[in-house]
This record gives C-alpha cells, sequence and structure tokens, in this order.
C-alpha cells in the first residue's frame, strides 16, 4: 500500500469504474502516456491490488429472483471441521459470497435461487446436508439499495498527495 501513488491511485478507481477502458482511454483520463500507463496497470496487478476483471450480470435477468442472507452456525468449532465446512461452501455455486463471521453463528452466506421454492428446495437439500451444520437461519432481500463492488479509495488519497 505504500508504494501508491497519485497515478496508482487514479488507475485503481477509472478500473473500478469500468474496467473495459482501452489502455488509451485509461491513459488520458489518468494523464499519462499508454506505455507508462499500461506499465502501471501491469504492476498492480502482479502486487495484487487488482485480482481481476469480470462482467456484472443483472441477477434478475437470469432468473435469479431471490437473494437470501444464510447465516450457518457450526455444531463444533474445531479447525478441521471448520475447514470441511468452507471447502463444501466454495463448492456450491449458488452461494455468491461467505463470510466467516463473529458473533452468533459461524458463517454468513449470500445465495440466489430462482424463487423462494427453488431456495427453500436448496436450503433442505444443500444447505442443511453440508458438514457439520448446526442450525440455520434465513433473511430474504427485498431490494436492493447499494450492490456495488467498487472499494472505496479515498483513505489513499495522503499517501498518493506525498507520492505525487
Amino acid at each position: 500500500m505504500n508504494n501508491l501513488d497519485k497515478f496508482d491511485l487514479a488507475i485503481l478507481q477509472e478500473l473500478q469504474a469500468d474496467a473495459r477502458l482501452t489502455n488509451a482511454e485509461l491513459a488520458q483520463r489518468v494523464g499519462l502516456s499508454a506505455a507508462p500507463c499500461w506499465r502501471r496497470v501491469r504492476a498492480l496487478e502482479e502486487a495484487g491490488y487488482i485480482r481481476g476483471y469480470r462482467a456484472e450480470i443483472d441477477r434478475h435477468k437470469i432468473g435469479l429472483g431471490v437473494l437470501a442472507f444464510v447465516r450457518l452456525d457450526a455444531d463444533r468449532s474445531t479447525g478441521n471441521l471448520t475447514r470441511a465446512m468452507e471447502e463444501a461452501i466454495r463448492q456450491i455455486p449458488e452461494v455468491v459470497a461467505c463470510h466467516y463471521i463473529s458473533g452468533t453463528g459461524t458463517f454468513e452466506l449470500q445465495v440466489v435461487a430462482r424463487d423462494l421454492d427453488s431456495f427453500s428446495q436448496f436450503a433442505r437439500d444443500v444447505l442443511l446436508n453440508l458438514p457439520n451444520v448446526k442450525d440455520m437461519h434465513t433473511s430474504f432481500s427485498l431490494g436492493e439499495v447499494k450492490a456495488s463492488g467498487a472499494l472505496p479509495l479515498a483513505h489513499l488519497a495522503h499517501l498518493a498527495r506525498s507520492r505525487g
């Protein structure tokens, strides 16, 4: 993080907004020529700041109208059992995000499904049969207020100013 300057920060901001920018467009937006911009993007990728590029798909348009937040409680929280549960969760395509959480519960999952009936079937057939599951609590999204994958970068501005 200490190596970022104002150009790196600008590149990250622009690519979060539109990862389909050509290198020429990106260079123009951040105030660099094409070759140095390309080198910086590659360096940000190699350093792990940029982990990948993907299309953001509207889940409703592809028939996934239900978004559920599922808290799974583990029966026992031993290392091997928790790792087995994590690995099993990673293999389930309907689970679009999973976090190991503090407080009540062990894992918080975001699960997509076509409708409530298909979610119900999925919960009974898949989630409740995961290794080490003791209990499951589900809440459903009634509407999306904000669903951005973009991370805030303002806290890096002081580093960029000192280097730029």
